[in-house]
């Protein structure tokens, strides 16, 4: 262990000795660096404020068009020609009410899932939150720790920093007293301690945690879409609305108010008002039910990403396999004796302060000796495969000791990797105990060691593994294991599990990334897999159009994950693996998986549904605005026949829909598939509905004529979008029979009741006409039904 004398230190930029003790702050320096105001007190929120909540669903560009209208037609026309603006505020509050428990549901995971980094105060080690560190405050770092503000090293004992993160530099950095650590970088190999000198808002780490942790709509394919829909319907809205006034107020001259209520009838279905809220509730809903399986996800469209990939990565160690492993055998080599390997094995697990899962097994296995004496040491890292320690023995003799991957320390025809195989054939895994000849600052260490003895360790398999796979390889989703560990025992536990297929050493793949991406597609599983070449690995899979989800819990993950188009950490995973991943499962349960993909699936295969639905209202509304202009009559609708018609064909159906179990995989190019249903289906109705309606103004004659040729355009609407949404339900299920059905239900119910036929002003008049726009919607129907299977058979994707 180096550090740098106690009462002075090194700076970084200014070398000069400054006091400083590597014991840590007292409670009376903490207090007084905390009233001053140098106190880490940078939130990290995991959601927006309720504030920004309520200012993001109450002022949006669509609600401020309806608020208009809304308030023009509560001057100038009857209370049941105003419903649309109740219909919005309800579905306003209902996002901001969804919005918000989401808010609490994140907020309390991310309580739990908070790394606490261990401060020295008062010259005893302390966990404290991220928040609670002070200048000066003296920060102790493992393996996996991440530097959560900026600082100068005191103390180093073979520390490895990665800040790859920060300057895309991929080669860990060796830090010795004196040296800068950049908040963001965490530790891949040793330990040591760095002192604070940079905290709050001047510390990079705040702004990358509250990046990491935030609760984000951005990025998203789903939510970019919709916003690209929107902003097309504006420009259509536009010139039909200013059109479809000029027509109704000025050409056809009739009653003022009766004008302005046919005009706001025929602008108010052009907004898609409930699809953004929709949107908005499913995505919500997902973070509470995904909330309520432990499972904290960090950026929103991680649930849609997920549902998308078609490989899914997984690292063996912690997720295939629990943490914690057995030494189960102890096989000697060259004669040594087993009282004298058993001793060694045992100063070896107590020169580690910060044992890995392997060695802990060894720690656990065989007690530390009496009058041993570690005099230097090499922490284990992924990269190199093994650790290491220099010793004074009891007898005063020294010696100097490697244990590691077998296959990276012997030579190829050594007779010891014979008995190595053997045994990871049975999914065991393997670690050698050699002798060095050189010190353990050579950079030739490993050359001519020897052999002294394997140790057999045994690997607990996680009970959920082999269903969790299962479930991966029907959904079509090809699951790649890659680990560092020996691709022979990485080959047998997969196959325990029921993964078939090539198993591949990684130190054999080709290095240029196409050639890569081939043998990645022929191979399942992967062993002796560095760090770096775990993130070329995704980086191969991403080149050749697959959509990829990385899962670890290592510092060695955290490369992929951060480059991987979905991280999933586990939440007893490294404080780096957390903080990069997309999504943390808090409970360590890899079963989790296939609820966050179901989640996914659901939210995009069903907001897809819906989409169509509300684009079909847009697109036969615009159409039916411009056909009016062009005919120069009235507009057919008062706005409280079209608030009827999207209740009960889009409104309550598309929020049932929307929560529904969808298990489809997600599909590219949300915008072009909503369009290719959304243009026909409009289009078709709105030219039904328009021929209904001239030639109702040809049947009826009369001062009540306009009344019924509504009906009837009413009618021939409302069953052509009843088609509509029947082809949406589908596949059908038996609520999704009594779903449509109801709905339909509900519409004969207005048209039998005289209470309500006056409410909505729909009075079927007559037998001739009636009967005339359900044969129009049947038509319209059938060639509905052509037109999407032509769609479906010449636009498949």
């Amino acid at each position: 262990m180096t550090d740098i004398d106690a009462g002075a230190e090194l700076d970084p930029v200014h070398p000069v000795a400054l006091p400083v003790s590597v014991h840590g702050l007292s409670t009376a320096e903490v207090a007084e660096r905390t009233a001053r105001g140098q106190v880490n007190d940078v939130p990290v929120r995991s959601s927006r404020s309720l504030a920004e909540i309520v200012r993001a669903n109450v002022l949006t560009r669509f609600n401020a068009i309806i608020g208009v209208l809304w308030l023009i037609m509560l001057f100038v026309a009857p209370f049941q020609d105003s419903l649309f603006g109740y219909v919005i505020l309800a579905n306003t509050g209902i996002g901001i009410v969804q919005e918000w428990r989401a808010k609490k549901t994140l907020d309390s995971l991310a309580v739990i899932g908070e790394s606490k980094p261990t401060v020295r105060r008062d010259g005893a080690a302390t966990a404290v939150s991220t928040s609670a560190i002070v200048l000066d405050d003296v920060i102790e770092i493992g393996p996996g720790d991440k530097a959560v503000v900026d600082g100068v090293c005191v103390e180093a004992d073979g520390l490895e920093i990665d800040e790859s993160l920060l300057t895309g530099e991929a080669d860990p950095v060796v830090k010795r007293p004196g040296d800068p650590v950049m908040s963001g970088s965490f530790v891949v190999a040793g330990g040591g301690a760095f002192r604070a000198t940079k905290v709050g808002r001047a510390a990079y780490a705040a702004q990358l945690a509250e990046e990491a942790s935030r609760f984000t709509l951005v990025h998203s394919e789903l939510r970019t879409g919709i916003s690209t829909i929107l902003k097309y319907v504006t420009w259509m809205m536009i010139p039909t609305a200013i059109g479809l006034v000029i027509s109704q107020l000025v050409v056809k001259q009739h009653a003022f108010k009766d004008s302005v209520a046919r005009t706001v009838g025929g602008i108010v279905p052009m907004v898609p008002e409930g699809l953004v809220l929709l949107t908005s509730v499913a995505f919500a809903i997902g973070v509470i039910r995904l909330g309520r399986k432990q499972c904290l996800v960090q950026e929103l469209p991680a649930i849609e990403g997920l549902a998308r990939i078609d490989t899914v990565c997984l690292d063996k160690t912690g997720t295939l396999t629990e943490g914690g492993m057995d030494v189960t055998a102890l096989r000697l080599l060259g004669g040594a004796d087993e009282g004298y390997v058993r001793a060694v094995l045992g100063a070896l697990g107590e020169s580690d302060p910060r044992p890995n899962a392997s060695l802990k097994a060894v720690v656990d296995a065989y007690p530390a000796p009496r009058g041993w004496r570690c005099v230097e040491s090499l922490p284990f890292s992924s990269a190199r495969k093994y650790s290491g320690a220099g010793f004074s023995e009891s007898d005063g003799d020294s010696s100097t000791w490697l244990l590691g991957a077998p296959d990276v320390l012997l030579a190829e025809d050594d007779p010891a990797l014979a008995e190595t195989g053997r045994l990871n054939e049975q999914g065991l895994r393997v670690l050698l105990l050699a002798r060095a000849e050189r010190e353990l600052d050579d950079a030739e260490v490993a050359r001519d060691v020897r052999p002294t003895a394997l140790v057999v360790l045994e690997q607990r398999l996680r009970p959920d593994a082999a269903d969790t796979l299962r479930y991966f390889a029907e959904q079509d989703v090809r699951a790649k294991v890659i680990s560092g560990d020996n691709a022979v025992s990485v080959g047998a536990v997969a196959g325990k599990l029921g993964l078939s297929g090539a198993t591949v050493d990684a130190r054999h793949l080709p290095a240029e990334r196409r050639e890569m991406a081939a043998a990645l597609d022929e191979g399942t599983v992967f062993g002796r897999v560095t760090p770096q070449q775990k993130r070329d690995m995704v980086g191969a899979l991403q080149s050749r159009g697959h959509t990829v989800a990385m899962t670890g819990d290592g510092v060695n993950d955290v490369l992929a994950l951060k480059d991987a188009d979905i991280g999933v950490s586990m939440g007893s995973g490294s404080e780096a693996t957390r903080a990069v991943a997309q999504i943390v499962l808090l409970d360590n349960s890899f079963a989790a998986l296939p609820s966050v993909v179901a989640e996914g699936r659901r939210v995009i295969g069903n907001i897809t549904r819906v989409a169509t639905l509300f684009l079909v209202k847009t697109v036969y509304s615009v159409l039916l605005a411009i056909l009016v202009v062009c005919w120069q009559v009235e507009y057919p609708f008062l706005p409280r026949h079209l608030t009827l018609l999207s209740t009960l064909t889009i409104g309550v159906p598309a929020f049932f829909l929307a929560l529904a179990p969808n298990r489809e995989r997600a599909k590219p190019h949300f915008v072009k598939r909503v369009m290719r249903y959304s243009i026909p289906g409009g289009v078709v109705a709105g030219v039904a509905t328009f021929v209904t309606y001239l030639i109702a103004r040809h049947h009826y004659t009369g001062a009540d004529s306009l009344g019924a040729e509504t009906s009837a355009a009413t009618l021939t609407l409302f069953l052509i979008s009843m088609w509509v949404l029947a082809i949406i339900a589908r596949p059908y299920t038996w609520w999704r029979v009594a779903l449509v059905a109801s709905m339909g239900l509900a519409f004969v119910f207005v048209l039998i009741v005289p209470s309500l036929q006056h409410f909505f002003a729909l009075k079927l008049v007559g037998v001739t006409m009636p009967w005339l726009a359900v044969g129009i919607a049947a038509v319209a129907a059938v060639v509905l039904e052509v037109l999407w299977r032509w769609v479906d058979r010449r636009f498949a994707v």
